[in-house]
């Protein structure tokens, strides 16, 4: 993927495009993260622009996350 930004929203405003393409890494990366060193059962966040994500654990020991994303054009 090309760091070039390909729309006029994306050259005039790169942070809210970096910002929209790392929600799900930082969901599965720092949010999940803290969910296991903390020993949570459920987790719900949210940004405040409309992304949000649950984590829960499993019986399993694993982590179920769901995430969404939204924007507004």
């Amino acid at each position: 993927m090309s760091d070039k930004p390909k729309t006029l929203e994306e050259f005039v405003n790169p942070e809210e495009r970096a910002r929209k393409v790392n929600w799900a890494a930082f969901v599965e990366a720092d949010v999940a993260n803290f969910f296991n060193e903390h020993g949570l059962e459920k987790m719900s966040i949210e940004d405040g622009n409309g992304n949000k994500a649950k984590l829960s654990r499993q019986k399993d020991d694993g982590i179920k996350v769901e995430y969404s994303s939204t924007t507004i054009l």
